[in-house]
């Protein structure tokens, strides 16, 4: 009786939403193989996407065929093996050279000639351009949701998202504490360290339900989704969003953090005739310094 690896695999991605559960696969393929007269050597299990080479456990099974051989693979469709080149690639290759002698799945139907490696590569293809394409549907609708200026993420604090609605709006409990945050500290005379106190005795809770952390209040001072924008890849937007603050406001707070930002300043001692005269040698400016006594 011929011996078969089987694998299966199911990715938590969106695109695999809709392929059967691995408890689902496993019933499957054990009902398939009792019915074909198939052997099962080993079981490979993960829960992974196949959209790039470097899972574990198939390169352990790949590895295993290597230097064990068996009859072949069972597995539920030859998406589940690889849906990139290299891995497809791997899987006809061991067919080429007789590591592998047949491929069973019970959704298609493999033969080990010429036409059926041919077949398998298209197969293989097809699943590596559903999830090309499925990524560039992906991408074309987040740039559209850029274009309508809704914010593809999860509100920042002070706002919610309207699933409902697939909205952002203000949070009518966390909003008033934020507009506090950026007038406190646009007045200049608090710290960061002296604004978390403040927010701490306020009760402002973060998105985690713990207290507002001072990282966290220093990346609110500089989040310009405040004020009505929202900073994607590294580009500023407009946003459909209500803004909380004015941009004004916003501005002065950011000349606040630069200010305190910067080293204090030390001393400067002014030389008198410095810059005036110069080495007859080289032409470099004498200068001057001071020395400890």
């Amino acid at each position: 009786m011929p011996k078969y690896y089987l694998y299966m695999r199911k990715s938590t991605d969106e695109e695999d939403r809709q392929v059967l559960s691995l408890e689902s696969q496993l019933n499957e393929l054990h009902e398939y193989a009792k019915r074909e007269g198939l052997e099962i050597a080993d079981e490979f299990i993960e829960a992974k996407t196949a959209k790039k080479p470097g899972r574990t456990i198939f390169n352990l099974m790949i590895k295993q065929i290597e230097s064990n051989g068996v009859s072949g693979i069972l597995a539920w469709h030859p998406d589940r093996l690889a849906r990139n080149s290299m891995d497809g690639g791997k899987i006809i290759y061991l067919v080429d050279t007789g590591k592998l002698v047949d491929l069973r799945f019970p959704t298609y139907s493999f033969e080990n000639t010429a036409q059926g490696k041919f077949m398998l590569s298209i197969a293989f293809g097809q699943s590596k351009y559903y999830i090309d394409n499925l990524s560039e549907n992906v991408k074309r609708g987040f740039r559209q949701k850029i274009r309508r200026g809704e914010y593809p993420g999860f509100a920042p604090l002070g706002y919610t998202n309207d699933t409902k609605n697939h909205s952002i709006v203000i949070d009518p409990d966390k909003a008033p504490f934020i507009k506090k945050i950026f007038e406190l500290y646009a007045a200049g005379d608090y710290s960061l360290d002296e604004l978390k106190k403040i927010t701490d005795r306020l009760g402002l809770i973060g998105k985690r339900g713990k207290p507002v952390r001072k990282s966290e209040l220093a990346r609110i001072l500089r989040n310009p989704f405040y004020y009505g924008m929202m900073l994607v890849k590294g580009e500023l937007h407009e946003a459909s969003h209500p803004p909380l603050i004015s941009q004004k406001l916003f501005a002065t707070v950011q000349e606040v953090l630069e200010n305190r930002g910067k080293p204090m300043k030390k001393g400067i001692i002014k030389f008198t005739f410095i810059g005036l005269m110069k080495c007859k040698c080289c032409g470099a400016s004498i200068t001057a310094e001071t020395q400890k006594g």
